[in-house]
């Protein structure tokens, strides 16, 4: 009987561990093709294993996600228009973690054409929208049972940059809060600048900084952005001429400053017909960054030196698929799961623990014109 029980407690701590490496994975997509909206599948970090994916909600072109830190809802941008309204719109669901379905809750308009990214602030009480049509960026209140206000700040970009075909106007991309939940930076690939507000939590605003942007090298067009876990430095990806700009970042001002541009391909590579770069990420040891390059298809794997914030190219890795528009690595830093818009597949690589590098795991999943990837512990 001993060894019975001891057999079967064994089994239930086993148990209670896996769960505790269990996750959601929530896929944005594109719904022109094969998808019809937020998919979700389930995901083990102790071993890398990506179940297949089920439809959560159907909602038209749900191409960027956030998930509330209650893990009860989640926040989607709609490259569409409002109830009545010309502009795009910003969805909040009701997340089911027993089963990974959602639920709509409401819709608010976004405050320009085109929204392309929504994040969240720490507490949860914001959600920030960036608009890419548009060339705005807005900030919502978020309501105690997860619904979305109107807008509580909207403001225009204005301006343009050397790309002509690109870089007529303004084209907000992305918008990131810092860790103190003061500041939040605004990538805006028409102007060549990283736009730099200040957060009022308690309203849920945004106002213009001082200073008010950072600038990186004309016809870059930086697109995503990323903190280093240690806050003193900051990364935005540049769309256009495929690289990558590092920032010293002044915590006390908001205030980013260059420390050096490297390309994301490899040495003596330039950039070609149908190049472009899209999502940045900063591995939680804070050693190691990538960045997807779509057209070359292949994640751009840096070193970190966390005294300088300098970059050093370590590898290439092939997606094994068309058009790396979006990746993420699980909490655990052991996986990486790359997304492709044109493939319809979203693929598993390992993380070497020591270098960052990444290695194909063999496993893939259909998720269709797939362009955003968010993980959910299951606690």
């Amino acid at each position: 009987m001993k060894i019975l029980r001891g057999l079967l407690l064994g089994l239930l701590a086993l148990g209670t561990a896996r769960a505790a490496d269990d996750h959601l994975v929530y896929f944005g997509c594109y719904t022109s093709g094969k998808s019809k909206g937020i998919y979700c599948a389930r995901f083990d970090s102790a071993t890398g294993k990506l179940g297949a994916p089920q439809l959560a909600a159907e909602t038209k072109n749900p191409s960027f996600l956030a998930i509330h830190p209650s893990h009860k809802f989640l926040y989607a941008v709609g490259e569409m228009s409002a109830p009545g309204k010309k502009a795009g719109a910003v969805s909040a669901f009701a997340l089911d973690a027993a089963t990974g379905q959602l639920k709509l809750l409401n819709q608010q308009d976004s405050g320009g054409a085109g929204p392309c990214y929504v994040g969240l602030d720490s507490a949860g009480t914001c959600a920030l929208v960036a608009n890419y049509s548009g060339g705005s960026v807005a900030s919502l209140p978020i309501k105690s049972d997860g619904t979305l206000a109107p807008a509580a700040s909207t403001v225009q970009h204005s301006g343009s940059s050397v790309n002509p075909a690109r870089q007529k106007g303004p084209h907000a991309h992305s918008i990131f809060l810092d860790a103190a939940n003061r500041f939040a930076f605004a990538p805006d690939l028409g102007l060549d600048k990283v736009m730099s507000y200040r957060f009022d939590a308690a309203k849920g605003t945004l106002a213009p900084n001082d200073p008010a942007f950072a600038v990186v090298a004309p016809g870059s067009g930086p697109r995503h952005f990323a903190f280093h876990p240690n806050g003193k430095f900051a990364y935005v990806i540049n769309e256009l001429l495929c690289t990558v700009t590092a920032f010293r970042y002044d915590t006390a001002r908001g205030a980013l400053t260059e420390i050096e541009t490297v390309s994301t391909l490899p040495a003596g590579e330039g950039v070609k017909p149908g190049y472009s770069t899209a999502e940045i990420r900063v591995h939680p040891n804070g050693k190691v960054l990538y960045g997807s390059n779509r057209g070359h298809d292949t994640i751009a794997v840096f070193a970190l030196d966390e005294a300088t914030g300098q970059l050093k190219l370590l590898q290439n890795a092939p997606t094994l698929g068309n058009i790396p528009r979006n990746f993420n690595l699980d909490p655990s830093g052991k996986w990486l799961l790359a997304a492709h818009q044109k493939s319809d597949n979203v693929v598993v690589f390992a993380v070497d623990q020591a270098t960052g590098k990444l290695t194909p795991t063999g496993q893939q999943i259909e998720v269709g014109a797939c362009v955003c990837v968010k993980f959910m512990p299951l606690k």
